[in-house]
């Protein structure tokens, strides 16, 4: 028997992508973390209706908190639920991963930011963030340049 999903729906995989983290940092370390999120906010998820570019991670007490993302309304939610599109999220890590994340913000020049937010096998949300430096002018346009001449020489072998 084949089970049918919706195809509005994601099931499992890729929701949402910081493409440009990864650009405007040099990320040194990666952690999986998992985070505090209600009903609604997952069937959003699953509808891809969140935006994860502008966000960032900061430490509140004990914990790492996830701030700035925006999470997009559910259309069939009840109307009784309250709905905060950029609210603070909580990130569900281990004890020493908090710990070295908090020793890891407390270096001067040290950001912590969402790299992709994913459904596992299981149908949990993850998110996976990244610890890194920011990159300055000349790094950026460094990267720019060996990215076209990649494409131009993809191109010049392809025609011989």
């Amino acid at each position: 028997m084949v089970k049918q999903t919706r195809q509005h729906f994601i099931s499992s995989g890729l929701v949402s992508e910081n493409r440009k983290a990864r650009f405007n940092y040099a990320i040194s370390e990666t952690f999986e973390a998992g985070l505090c999120l209600t009903g609604p906010e997952v069937k959003s998820l699953r509808q891809g209706r969140v935006n994860i570019t502008d966000g960032f991670i900061t430490p509140e007490g004990n914990n790492m908190i996830v701030n700035n993302i925006t999470i997009g309304k559910y259309d069939n939610s009840d109307g009784f639920t309250i709905h905060t599109e950029k609210r603070k999220r909580q990130l569900l890590l281990n004890k020493k991963e908090i710990k070295r994340l908090i020793g890891l913000y407390s270096k001067e020049h040290i950001t912590i930011v969402p790299l992709k937010l994913y459904f596992t096998e299981k149908g949990i949300a993850k998110l996976l963030i990244g610890v890194g430096v920011g990159k300055n002018k000349v790094d950026k346009r460094e990267i720019i340049k060996q990215r076209d001449w990649n494409r131009e020489k993809a191109r010049l072998m392809k025609h011989k």
